[in-house]
């Protein structure tokens, strides 16, 4: 049976090729940044893409599907951020997702957040999206996964996954995927020994080279800069890739290679994510929105490890 996928929030597809790898059938995608759009159709051409406000479409323009996946806007939710939720109008999107849940009744309904969702406002935003979700008339199982223990990457990115189901049945036999052994390393992923693009590189005029430059030295981790100075990240993992590595440039994760001291590139961030090698960006998407967007985007081993138990529920 052809298991058919729509996605609202898309951005860059993440979420979209852990279903794809998982032998579903994406029909349809909304998503309102142009930028991540562009990105989205150099991988998946643009055959059921909508670029358009979430506003603005129409239900009954969306075809029928069985599954509907959403990684609605994550900031007004995350202690990164100002935490405002609800208050903040993207944290409204939810909403969204509930008028097309109410419209057109998908059998299953899989949404991704920060893992903070659970804590956000002591737990009465949760309590919001679950209890919507129940009238639904959806049974709900939720369970926050880290990258590093589920998905073997070597990143520390913890999201809340919740899975909704009509049938109660199904839901009583859907289970979270099992932790899983890393066998990958930063040294994996990092080739210290290839001159990457001089771009990445901080000179040694540059304001982070004479700031850190001393203490970046050791070549089995990875560096972040925040607000409380320079990092040494432990257990030899990437740190958590943010959005906000394409608003400020030094925020992108730091290593010191053969040449030098320089950022991650964009391949190794979504590496690091665990995009395949095949995906890329266009050319004419910027460097920061190309970080913005990684860091935006999802564990995509973890999306589909997640998928899998779903279509095995369904096949």
């Amino acid at each position: 049976m052809s298991l058919r996928v729509a996605s609202m929030f898309a951005g860059i597809g993440g979420i979209c090729l852990g279903f794809k790898q998982a032998g579903f059938d994406i029909i349809w995608a909304n998503e309102k940044d142009r930028a991540a759009c562009n990105t989205y159709r150099h991988n998946f051409g643009s055959d059921w893409l909508c670029q358009s406000d979430i506003y603005k479409v129409n239900p009954q323009d969306v075809p029928d599907f069985d599954i509907l996946t959403a990684g609605f806007p994550c900031q007004p939710f995350s202690v990164a951020g100002e935490q405002k939720g609800f208050r903040d109008p993207r944290g409204n999107l939810f909403f969204e997702i509930a008028r097309i849940v109410d419209a057109k009744r998908p059998k299953i309904i899989f949404l991704e957040n920060v893992s903070n969702l659970v804590e956000h406002d002591n737990g009465r935003t949760f309590l919001i999206i679950y209890n919507t979700l129940v009238q639904f008339g959806y049974a709900v199982r939720y369970k926050v996964l880290d990258a590093h223990v589920y998905g073997n990457l070597p990143q520390p990115r913890s999201r809340i996954f919740i899975v909704a189901f009509l049938d109660f049945d199904m839901c009583g036999k859907f289970k979270f995927p099992e932790p899983i052994d890393l066998t990958l390393g930063i040294n994996d992923i990092v080739n210290r020994s290839e001159k990457k693009h001089g771009s990445y590189y901080y000179g040694a005029d540059s304001e982070v080279a004479q700031k850190y430059g001393g203490k970046i030295f050791d070549r089995n981790y990875t560096y972040r800069i925040s607000d409380k100075g320079l990092i040494r990240v432990r257990n030899h993992y990437c740190p958590t890739l943010t959005a906000n590595m394409g608003f400020y440039p030094n925020r992108v994760p730091i290593v010191c290679d053969d040449y030098g001291i320089r950022k991650l590139t964009h391949r190794e961030c979504l590496d690091f994510q665990g995009f395949p090698q095949d995906y890329g960006f266009p050319k004419n998407i910027t460097v920061d929105d190309a970080y913005r967007q990684i860091g935006n985007s999802v564990c995509v081993p973890v999306i589909k490890r997640i998928a899998e138990r779903i279509g095995a529920l369904l096949s």
